[in-house]
């Protein structure tokens, strides 16, 4: 059985493997196993604290295969990116040059340097371990990934009324980013990877320090670097349309290096929040969950979240039959209540 639950310092060995096959770099899981020993610190006392409003704190999850006890992925949430310092990316913004005299009028797409993000929770970090058979790698990815938000909406106070999320923009086989070369190298001299990985998430202040001040006019950039603008990775298309399930939709901003998309949702528009059911659980056979509908299924409040994947009943007045080993995994039993949302929405179910 899969599940998803918060990082502890007995998984460092296992995070630490999953930091350097990771591609692109991860920045919740520095390859520097003293740094990384750091950040996981961090996360366990981010889930200890009592929080009143969102900061410093930084969550770090994993998925575990409880059969094998086998790490399998992660995934994080900064409470509150740029916390120390601005998080920056580019704002698309549509101007108007017009004339009067020469009958002109023309809406040209700028990009601005913006740090507006700033201050809002980001998910960030997702990494599904290869391993993970393709029968059941996306179930797992959207486990890994729907996790956070579930944690977010039960735990409101310590995060931001909008989250947003950052996308892999379009690189090609060898890692290259056409809108890299095209901006981010002018400015650099640096090849994108080297970049990437002294960039710390977006919020370090050589950003502004040496990209552009002024608006970058679209239609004078390369073609191949406006074609990728808002795009996401080929390999970023799955954690794309998991976001879209869960409620996130393009914004106007695209990242700051590789111009990939920043997917934003307001908490109370999610997937999380306005299917949310409350469910008492029971107790059943163990061969529950082989027929239903397919739930995201939550417990453990803000220090010891549990979540994990099962088939429900679509009534809610049926509760949560639950078998023995969920009900242990989740560390629930008869009476107590979960939080269930339906892992897929119907089209305009969210409206």
């Amino acid at each position: 059985m899969l599940i998803v639950r918060p990082a502890r310092l007995a998984d460092l060995d296992a995070l630490e493997r999953m930091a350097h096959a990771a591609h692109p770099v991860l920045h919740s899981l520095p390859r520097d196993r003293h740094v990384l020993e750091t950040r996981v610190a961090l996360s366990e006392d981010s889930f200890r604290a009592e929080v009143e409003f969102p900061g410093e704190e930084f969550y770090l999850f994993v998925l575990e295969d409880t059969a094998t006890g086998a790490l399998l992925g992660t995934s994080s949430i900064v409470a509150s990116a740029g916390y120390s310092e601005p998080f920056y990316a580019f704002r698309n913004d549509a101007l108007i040059h017009a004339s009067r005299e020469l009958k002109v009028n023309r809406k040209i797409h700028a990009l601005t340097m913006s740090h507006e993000l700033t201050g809002k929770s980001r998910l960030t970090g997702f990494y599904v371990d290869p391993s993970v058979r393709e029968a059941t790698h996306d179930a797992a990815a959207h486990l890994l990934s729907r996790a956070r938000m579930m944690y977010v909406a039960a735990n409101r106070k310590r995060f931001s009324d909008d989250v947003f999320s950052l996308m892999l923009g379009v690189t090609d086989e060898a890692g290259v980013s056409p809108f890299w070369e095209a901006v981010g190298r002018k400015f650099f001299g640096r090849d994108f990877e080297q970049v990437e990985l002294e960039s710390g998430g977006r919020s370090r202040t050589f950003i502004a320090e040496v990209m552009p001040s002024y608006p970058l006019y679209v239609p004078l950039l390369p073609p191949e670097a406006q074609r990728v603008l808002g795009e996401p990775d080929d390999g970023a298309l799955l954690a794309y349309d998991i976001h879209l399930e869960e409620g996130f939709e393009p914004d106007r901003f695209v990242d700051i290096f590789d111009a990939g998309p920043v997917l934003t949702v307001a908490v109370d528009r999610s997937a999380s929040v306005l299917a949310n059911e409350v469910r008492a659980v029971r107790t059943a056979q163990d061969d529950t969950g082989t027929s239903g509908t397919p739930y995201l299924i939550a417990a453990g409040g803000a220090h010891a979240f549990r979540c994990a994947l099962a088939n429900l009943p679509s009534s809610r007045a049926t509760g949560a039959p639950l078998s023995a080993e969920l009900c242990t995994v989740l560390s629930v039993k008869d009476s107590d209540t979960v939080r269930c949302v339906p892992l897929h929405q119907a089209s305009g179910e969210l409206q």
